[in-house]
């Protein structure tokens, strides 16, 4: 069968047009994996100490800032690392500040939202009320949230909620501060 000229000139074009045509999304075994985002959080936190009565009622937790950065390897291969300085709202002076990372697990997407578990481990250090002492202290974490993405760039928290255990706290007694935090971070690369 005889092809005719313009038949050969508009399968060329087809070609050309299918050869340089742009998909919408990264092929998923050429989408880059790495990504590092750093974010800002606002929290508040029940210290859950021997103060309880004055941290009671819900309205004299200790709140704060706190920066995050979330190292994105792989979809299951996630780290988070976290600083908290829970400066406002004190009881006579009382404050916590917290320095924690390890693994963030995704969970589940729904859409533009990701739903997350996280584990860390750390430090935690307290002044006590009336400048009675302080003390740096062995912290776990353990808790999840939800981060939904604005766009390519901008991530918003709307909530991150987590229960900390710090084992060894004063002689014979553990601590069990928990608390939730909001924030936003910003896709470095």
């Amino acid at each position: 069968m005889i092809m005719r000229r313009s038949d050969v000139l508009l399968l060329f074009v087809f070609l050309s047009a299918a050869a340089s045509a742009h998909a919408q999304a990264a092929e998923s075994a050429t989408a880059r994996q790495f990504t590092v985002t750093a974010g800002a959080l606002g929290s508040a936190f029940n210290p859950n100490d021997q103060n309880q009565s004055f941290y009671v009622g819900g309205n004299n937790y200790l709140i704060g800032v706190g920066t995050y950065v979330d190292v994105h390897f792989t979809h299951w291969f996630q780290l988070e690392g976290e600083a908290r300085w829970l400066r406002f709202n004190e009881y006579a002076g009382e404050h916590q500040d917290n320095y924690l990372l390890g693994p963030k697990i995704p969970i589940h997407r729904f859409g533009r939202a990701d739903l997350y578990g996280k584990a860390m481990i750390g430090f935690a250090k307290m002044t006590f009320p009336y400048s009675y002492g302080y003390g740096t202290f062995t912290a776990l974490a353990y808790g999840g949230g939800v981060d939904y993405r604005l766009s390519q760039k901008l991530t918003l928290r709307p909530i991150d909620f987590e229960f900390q255990q710090w084992p060894t706290w004063l002689p014979g007694s553990s601590l069990y501060p928990y608390g939730f935090s909001v924030g936003i971070g910003y896709r470095v690369f």
